[in-house]
């Protein structure tokens, strides 16, 4: 059973009651729950208050609007009673009913250990007794008999399991064998198991530890033999970055000597190793921690207070590019901006708990998925309090510029002020978000104009007034980075439209996206087929390519 509660609220309980109620109030307690447990359904949702209520007697001062999932307080309670018991260390004769030991339930219904425990996370409540002075799992003979009652099906069966006969492991050997050797590389361990179990009616753990008592035997008949030698982090990273580029799990698992379940392990565990090394701060707020509030905190951003939409202020005439382009953004209200950092913060948070969690060896997709999806919409929400106040770093530059400071130099580190403005700020304290920003980004002008003006008085060449007085012809700075970034999201926008394998072996041909290029000899070891198949496909990709520039009128050198 997992040993993670699936709500802080009540590992918050359990620690309360094991710091501060006394030994007999707490074995009431134990009791109450395993009462209240026998009661809770799973498609029922249950106030938390309610739950304290039945297992302390008393209500919660915090906590007082959530609200759990059934089946998530049927784990938490069971965990309660198991972690709350260990405290009390009471030993098997002080128990006002029988004990039974792990071994001995296995040994009244004729089932292994490992069922035992299988049992335990189907709701089987167990306690900790001292027994041989040692602390151990125990089951009292109620909690027992309710499980039984409650589950009568899968114990007969499990009571009704028989041992295999030779025959029986021999059929077992077989079968896996010819699986291996038909598809090498390809299948593992468990996925054999499956298959056989399915065709023998066995249960897949039994074919699995009689394939693994095997090859324990028999090292040199091995059906799986044991797995090569640990990667290290370097080739993990390269499993991991190629899988991004396009390169097949088949094609991985057959050059690394993995299966493909393990590669896919491996690209989860790298995933969230990165997750987890990603920076990520938030502010907290009380109404994070309150499911009712998730409507209001993740609603559409509100209307202006006046009733009437934000007038959109005309550019003045001869601006750049970049400066006209931020009279397009509305500014924000007071509490419009409260909604959006409200709303950053709370995804942030939420991503914050999932990551707490999160084990690298045994990440989930969906995990990871959800995680991800939390960060990039936290990071949108960002975007869109930055422009809406960058307005705001173009009218502070404007009072610093002087004949040492450039104005655009002054803009871009005021930039980065707003951007540690918006992650430092704390919306809960009813502030206007532009008073903290522009304090700020004053104060980093303070500090980093003087340093500015002194590294520049260090270095007087003598020639400076023929610098300035030189005529720049270059393309103007700002044009040319916006002509490079439509430059890029065309062509991002005429490979979405090739199919994966193409896409592929184009960016990786021409370089494209910070890749390496490669002959196609790589490219064909990589994707299993010839180099003159990978010369086809690019032809093919290219002509493709250049028949959406065309359409698009554009003018692309790699073409």
């Amino acid at each position: 059973m997992s040993r993670v509660y699936c709500h802080p609220a009540v590992k918050q309980l359990k620690d309360q009651q094991a710091r501060y109620a006394p030994r007999e109030r707490r074995l009431e307690q134990i009791e109450r729950a395993e009462q209240l447990l026998a009661e809770i359904e799973p498609a029922r949702n249950y106030p938390y208050e309610y739950l304290c209520f039945r297992i302390t007697g008393y209500r919660p001062e915090g906590w007082s609007a959530l609200v759990l999932e059934g089946g998530d307080v049927r784990h938490d309670l069971r965990l309660l009673i198991e972690d709350l018991s260990s405290t009390i260390r009471q030993g098997v004769e002080q128990a006002a009913e029988p004990v039974l030991t792990v071994e001995e339930v296995g040994k009244r219904f004729n089932v292994s250990t490992r069922t035992v425990t299988r049992w335990r996370r189907q709701g089987l409540v167990a306690r900790r007794f001292v027994m041989e002075g040692r602390t151990k799992i125990g089951f009292l003979e109620s909690s027992l008999e309710r499980f039984v009652a409650s589950h009568r099906d899968q114990v007969d069966r499990g009571s009704r399991f028989r041992q295999l006969t030779d025959e029986e492991r021999d059929e077992i050997v077989r079968r896996a064998r010819r699986m291996a050797l038909y598809r090498p590389g390809q299948v593992g361990l468990v996925e054999v198991a499956r298959r056989i179990a399915r065709k023998m009616s066995r249960s897949t753990e039994t074919v699995r530890l009689t394939l693994k008592a095997y090859d324990r035997e028999h090292p040199d008949r091995a059906i799986f033999a044991p797995s090569a030698a640990p990667l290290d982090d370097e080739a993990k990273g390269q499993i991991y970055l190629r899988h991004r580029m396009g390169v097949s799990v088949d094609v991985l698992a057959s050059q690394y000597g993995r299966t493909r379940s393990s590669i896919y392990r491996l690209i989860n565990e790298v995933r969230a190793h990165r997750l987890l090394e990603m920076k990520l701060e938030f502010i907290n707020h009380e109404s994070f921690d309150d499911p009712a509030s998730e409507a209001a905190i993740m609603a559409p951003l509100p209307e202006p207070a006046s009733g009437k939409a934000p007038r959109r202020p005309k550019a003045p005439k001869g601006l750049p590019p970049y400066l006209a382009s931020l009279y397009e953004v509305p500014l924000l209200d007071r509490e419009q901006e409260m909604h959006l950092f409200r709303q950053m913060n709370y995804l942030k948070s939420k991503a914050h708990k999932l990551r707490e969690v999160l084990d690298p060896a045994k990440a989930k997709t969906a995990e990871l998925d959800r995680i991800e999806e939390l960060q990039e919409e936290a990071l949108a929400v960002k975007n869109q309090i930055i422009r809406a106040n960058l307005r705001l770093v173009v009218s502070i530059a404007k009072r610093h510029v002087g004949p040492s400071n450039n104005f655009f130099e002054l803009v871009s580190d005021g930039n980065m002020s707003l951007i540690r403005a918006v992650e430092k700020f704390d919306f809960s304290r009813g502030n206007k978000f532009s008073t903290y920003a522009s304090w700020a980004i004053m104060k980093n002008f303070a500090r980093t104009i003087p340093e500015e003006n002194y590294r520049r008085d260090r270095f007087v060449t003598g020639h400076e007034e023929m610098f300035e007085a030189a005529a720049d012809n270059r393309t103007d700075e700002h044009e040319y980075e916006s002509a490079l970034k439509r430059m890029q999201e065309a062509i991002k926008g005429m490979l979405d439209r090739l199919d994966d394998r193409e896409r592929l072996i184009i960016t990786s041909r021409f370089g494209l996206g910070g890749s390496a290029e490669r002959t196609l000899e790589q490219l064909g070891r990589e994707l299993g087929i010839t180099k003159e198949r990978v010369r086809q496909i690019e032809s093919r990709g290219v002509d493709k390519l250049r028949k959406i520039a065309g359409e698009q009128k554009l003018e692309l050198p790699m073409l």
